[in-house]
C-alpha cells in the first residue's frame, strides 16, 4: 500500500500519523490493520549501554483525555523480540509499549517497556499461540497496560506514569530487533472515551 502521512481507521476518533516508515502496511475492509517492520527495527534505550534505537514503525494518534484503547494483537513471530505492540508516545525519550513478543527461549510473552530517558523492560507472562488481546488505559496522570486471553477479563500488566503532560499519542507498532522483519496485525480495534476507574477489577 502506498505510504500516506495520515491514516484513518474507522474505529478511532482521529487520523493517525507514522512515526518511522513501515516496510509495508495495509488496512483491510474489516478494519484490521497490518504493519510490517523492516529488519533490526526497535524502540529501546538500553539502561546499561545507553544506546538508543528508534527505528520501529508506529502509527499514532493524539489523545488528551482519559480513554481506553484495545485490540487483538497478532504477529508472525520468527526472530527473538519480534512483536506486535500497543504504544504510548510522548517524545523520543518518553514513551511506553505493551508487546506480544517472542522471547529468547522461543516463547510468546506479554512484555512491557516504560521509557523515561532509559528503558525499564519487564517480561510478564507466556501466551499460547501468536495472538492476545492488549489494552492501554489513559487515566488522569497515569497509564495502565492490561492483557486478556478472551477480550473480556483483563489482567493488569503495568501501572505507571510518564510525567505530568496530558498530551500524548497512542497507537500501534511492529518491531523486529534481531530479525529480518515482522508483520503484526491489529483487529477488533476499540476506542472508548472514558476513564478506567478500577485498574485491578478485571473489567
Amino acid at each position: 500500500m502506498t505510504q500516506q502521512n495520515s491514516v484513518t481507521i474507522p474505529a478511532l476518533p482521529t487520523p493517525l500519523r507514522w512515526q518511522s516508515d513501515p516496510q509495508h502496511w495495509e488496512l483491510a475492509a474489516d478494519g484490521t490493520l497490518s504493519i510490517t517492520a523492516g529488519r533490526l527495527t526497535d524502540w529501546f534505550i538500553d539502561p546499561d549501554k545507553g544506546t538508543t534505537t528508534a527505528s520501529a514503525p508506529a502509527l499514532l494518534m493524539p489523545v488528551h483525555e482519559p480513554c481506553m484503547f484495545k485490540a487483538l494483537v497478532s504477529a508472525d513471530h520468527a526472530a527473538t523480540y519480534d512483536a506486535g505492540v500497543l504504544t504510548v508516545y510522548q517524545s523520543d525519550q518518553v514513551w511506553a509499549k505493551l508487546c506480544l513478543e517472542l522471547s529468547p527461549q522461543g516463547q510468546v510473552m506479554v512484555v512491557s517497556v516504560v521509557t523515561k530517558s532509559v528503558s525499564d523492560d519487564c517480561n510478564s507472562l507466556i501466551v499460547d499461540g501468536h495472538s492476545a488481546y492488549l489494552r492501554v488505559a489513559k487515566l488522569d496522570r497515569a497509564y495502565t497496560f492490561h492483557y486478556s486471553p478472551d477480550g473480556i477479563r483483563w489482567h493488569l500488566i503495568r501501572y505507571f506514569t510518564l510525567g505530568d503532560s496530558p498530551d500524548v499519542e497512542i497507537g500501534f507498532l511492529a518491531q523486529s530487533p534481531t530479525g529480518e522483519g515482522c508483520t503484526a496485525s491489529f483487529s477488533e480495534i476499540v476506542y472508548l472515551p472514558e476513564k478506567l476507574h478500577n485498574i485491578r477489577s478485571g473489567d
